[in-house]
């Protein structure tokens, strides 16, 4: 029977090496009363070191004599991140949905980019957190680009979140993580709240397959070609609608996708009045008529579980085509869109829009 023993020498400093650990030695030694039946051998007694750390860039790499940091004790900066965009997940209302690594990453930070600085100021106050704020929304973005890089190229740490959950969804911060990839300077996730991924685990639908398909074009055309390509796909479809666009939604999706399809409607997520309602898009429409929801909404709404693609009617595929005509699309672009969701092929279809719209928008094409 093997006697095993641990010690630990001291760390290694800043100075000697970049990675700052721990390093443990471990002693095996065989007892010299242990009788054997043949012939004794010499006693093991060897040192064996070995390093424990943590591969994150936003943890310290000792793990063994680090004690956990609270909310409010702010870290070293530098000595424990690497330059490079943190992308860092905030609370979408409760301020308690907020992970250590974060709040270590923004206080480690040299600059805070914020979607609106006056409503992330709440919560960095509420942290205590003193890091500077810089602006970065939609509006001035393209504008910030190029002085950001040169910050990040410069060595620096920059963070950056939106007014909730995750940057770069349906938010800010997709274009700049872009051009880092692009310029090779690092992009680190920091993970955190994001509205539709609490919405769907919540919502009873089925979360095997789903399609994230946030805001819809504010184009009535481009707004219909979406949704009639969600409302054929077997995937849950998750999208985020604006309180003053809940009844044009209802009305758009219910013609589309059926009254009797299932929905969830996600509000307020988080917060004091969080809310699920569920039932069918008909209901809905019957439910909200009178009612307006405050806060955004994240709108569920089951995949099509018909197995059988229905034949449409003529009068269906008119309409169809009258309308996507009508936003300006060509013929023969319009018979694509029709055809892509449709049971029947598309030379009928073609047969069809030249018959009920001539061929003023289009010159006659070879169809498969």
């Amino acid at each position: 029977m093997l006697r095993m023993t641990i010690s630990r020498s001291p760390a290694m400093s800043a100075a000697t090496s970049s990675t700052s650990f721990s390093w443990w030695s471990i002693t095996y030694q065989t007892p010299s009363t242990v009788a054997v039946k043949v012939a004794p051998t010499p006693a093991l007694h060897y040192r064996r070191r070995f390093a424990l750390f943590i591969c994150s860039d936003a943890y310290p790499t000792s793990t063994v004599d680090s004690t956990p940091l609270s909310p409010q004790e702010p870290p070293s900066k530098q000595a424990t991140l690497k330059s490079g965009l943190y992308l860092v997940g905030t609370p979408i209302g409760n301020l308690e949905d907020i992970t250590l690594r974060a709040l270590r990453v923004l206080r480690s930070a040299d600059v805070i980019l914020a979607e609106d600085t006056r409503h992330s100021g709440k919560l960095l106050q509420h942290y205590s957190i003193k890091t500077p704020l810089l602006s970065y929304h939609k509006f001035n973005e393209t504008q910030r680009e190029q002085s950001i890089l040169k910050r990040l190229i410069d060595g620096e740490i920059v963070a950056l979140i939106s007014d909730a959950g995750t940057p770069g969804i349906s938010d800010p911060g997709s274009e700049l993580a872009k051009l880092c990839v692009e310029a090779n300077i690092s992009v680190i996730p920091i993970p955190g709240p994001c509205a539709f991924v609490a919405a769907l685990s919540a919502s009873g639908l089925s979360t095997i397959e789903f399609t994230f398909v946030g805001f819809l074009p504010k184009n009535a055309g481009e707004r219909r070609e979406r949704l009639m390509i969600s409302a054929k796909e077997a995937a849950t479809q998750v999208f985020y609608v604006p309180p003053h666009k809940r009844s044009q939604f209802l009305e758009e999706t219910s013609s589309l996708f059926g009254d009797l399809r299932r929905c969830v409607m996600a509000r307020e997520i988080t917060k004091i009045h969080e809310e699920f309602w569920r039932g069918t898009l008909g209901e809905a429409k019957i439910a909200f008529l009178d009612h307006q929801p405050k806060g955004e909404i994240t709108f569920l709404i089951e995949g099509n579980t018909n197995c059988e693609v229905e034949t449409p009617s003529e009068t269906q595929l008119e309409n169809e085509l009258r309308a996507l005509i009508s936003n300006g699309h060509t013929l023969s672009t319009a018979v694509k869109l029709v055809a892509a969701g449709s049971a029947m092929k598309r030379k009928a279809i073609y047969s069809l829009a030249l018959r009920k719209f001539g061929k003023q928008h289009d010159a006659v094409e070879n169809v498969d």
